[in-house]
């Protein structure tokens, strides 16, 4: 009996590790909903297919497996395309199934016609449209082994007509090859680099992703040159636990601790990081960079010695040739500067003037009673910050935030395919009130799904880091109010656990509570709107433009607010 190209796609992707698609039916998708049907695969029906992206991102970055979506022609698919575009950029292995209209319409502008090579190409380390039965096969396995050994998004667009036809018997065979690899510097590149390190005076470590395993190689190289270790937000998770050579991260997320170390340093050893704000680099250090993409290497800072390689057995060849050092003077200024930055961190992580609730406090109040292996998702915008300094990194959790992108609106969705891809395990999404706002509708997945997520949001009424971003260029922050309801009853008329907290003094047993319930549990809690992101240093613009702000603030009759910022400003 023969078997249609959808059957056949869907069992190659089956083949190629795929267990769970993300999307919403369609009638261009009707045969390869039917064919999953049949098939192992999970078919998980999301409300809003951007939001079918951002969970299919999370689970494909958290599992290293495959992930797929699936959409109907025209605006079906191309709803993916902010979620798919965040999946890409994290380096997530996903599929997406791009279903068109017929093949003999194509061209002449009929109803719901999309380019959706045009759309994805930039987007996708795979971008290719399924013209015939004979070739569905090979193009869904050279998809798949695109997504997984470029780790990114493809996309295969399939004409309905060509997923509902027979499958010819001569066109199979073709498989995935999911390959590992293991690469390093050559002999020659690797006595360069220890030329380099041994000649140097402070040499700090800059660790980014590319150090995901790595961990114990990293630390073995900063014992040896007695080196302080910041890293960036993507390596996080894999560097932060652990680790006495931590001093934390740099750039606007950071703290004085990571950002010091960086330009004090005679030697920067870039490992698997590639950071993109020039100005967090030291500008007289000499720079070298370790990365497994050729392509990286001194694109974001010129670099002395650049080389490709993976990070683990290029430290394993390097430390041989290293001169083991005894002067710990550099390290321990820097890890002493790193607990004092720490230590302004924590100051504000209580209660705030008369029962104001910090959002630090309430980062670290949920990350008290968390899981230890809890996947936490933040959005993009002030939730992540906080998530990224004040959520404890233990070699055991995970964090997933939207680093590269930068887009609002993903905590919530990302926890939906966390919370797939891992049943059994914690997954909480702090979600600020415009980003929740921007899908609320899949809090009905959690429900369809019956996936138990837990959703607090950081309800400040407004686009706090929009409205940062405009005060610190001297700007009266325009459009960025927001009038929310009350995100726990919302919550309630769609069938999750919903719960409001005003007062810092109910906040520790309502976040006990929506851990503790049962099915998924949506907690809102007002925040103070006036909390203040500082980076690790405030540049000279910085100030004028605050200083501009204030000036506007005060003559536009809006004293109040200009006093409470400042006040925020500088209170211990």
């Amino acid at each position: 009996m023969s078997r249609t190209v959808a059957e056949v796609m869907v069992e190659t992707l089956v083949t190629a590790g795929a267990r769970r698609c993300y999307g919403l039916p369609g009638d261009t998708l009707n045969h390869f909903t039917d064919a999953m049907r049949k098939s192992d695969l999970r078919f998980v029906h999301v409300r809003h297919e951007e939001a079918g992206a951002f969970a299919a991102g999370a689970d494909a970055l958290l599992t290293g497996q495959l992930a797929l979506c699936a959409g109907s022609c025209g605006p079906g698919s191309l709803h993916f395309i902010n979620g798919l575009f965040e999946s890409h950029r994290n380096r997530a292995p996903v599929v997406l199934i791009a279903s068109q209209i017929i093949r003999d319409e194509l061209g002449f502008d009929f109803p719901q016609e999309v380019d959706f090579k045009a759309v994805y190409a930039s987007g996708s380390v795979f971008c290719e449209e399924v013209r015939t039965p004979e070739v569905a096969q090979r193009m869904t396995a050279m998809a798949a082994q695109a997504a997984l050994t470029k780790r990114g998004v493809a996309v295969l667009i399939v004409p309905a007509d060509v997923s509902g036809a027979a499958t010819p018997k001569a066109s199979g065979g073709f498989a995935v090859h999911n390959t590992r690899p293991v690469t390093r510097p050559n002999d020659i590149e690797l006595d360069r680099i220890a030329a380099a390190i041994n000649a140097g005076g402070k040499v700090a470590i800059y660790g980014g992703s590319g150090c995901e395993q790595a961990h114990a190689e990293v630390l073995a190289l900063a014992e040896r040159l007695k080196a302080p270790i910041a890293h960036t937000s993507r390596a996080k998770d894999f560097l932060e636990p652990d680790n006495p050579f931590n001093v934390g991260m740099t750039g606007i997320f950071g703290t004085e601790g990571g950002y010091g170390a960086l330009m004090e340093c005679d030697t920067l050893l870039l490992l698997g990081c590639d950071f993109a704000w020039r100005q967090y680099y030291p500008a007289k250090a000499t720079i070298i960079q370790v990365d497994i993409d050729g392509t990286h290497l001194g694109r974001r800072h010129a670099v002395d010695i650049g080389v490709v390689g993976d990070i683990k057995p290029t430290i394993d060849a390097l430390l041989p040739r290293l001169t083991p050092r005894e002067d710990r003077g550099f390290l321990d200024k820097a890890l002493e500067r790193a607990a004092k930055a720490d230590g302004q961190l924590e100051k504000r992580t209580v209660a705030g003037r008369g029962g104001l609730i910090h959002p630090q406090y309430l980062t670290e109040t949920i990350a008290k009673h968390a899981a230890p292996d809890a996947v936490v998702t933040a959005d993009g915008g002030s939730p992540m910050v906080w998530a990224l300094r004040h959520w404890p990194a233990n070699g055991h959790n995970r964090t997933v935030i939207s680093l590269s992108h930068g887009t609002m609106a993903n905590a919530m969705p990302q926890a939906l395919g966390a919370q797939v891809a891992f049943p059994g395990r914690q997954v909480i999404a702090l979600s600020g009130d415009g980003g929740l706002a921007m899908l609320m509708g899949d809090l009905l997945t959690t429900i369809q799904e019956e996936l138990p997520i837990k959703v607090v949001v950081f309800n400040n009424s407004s686009l706090a880091f929009v409205e940062l971003e405009m005060k610190v260029e001297g700007l009266l922050d325009s459009y960025t109010d927001l009038k929310n309801p009350d995100f726990g009853r919302v919550a309630e008329a769609c069938g999750l656990w919903g719960r409001r907290v005003e007062k810092a003094e109910d906040l520790d047993a309502a976040v006990q509570a929506w851990l503790a319930a049962p099915g998924p549990a949506l907690l809102d809690v007002v925040t103070d709107p006036h909390e203040l992101v500082m980076p690790p240093k405030v540049e000279a613009g910085q100030l004028f433009g605050m200083a501009l702000y204030t000036a506007k603030g005060t003559l536009s009759g809006r004293m109040g607010e200009v006093a409470q910022l400042l006040t925020d400003a500088v209170a211990p």
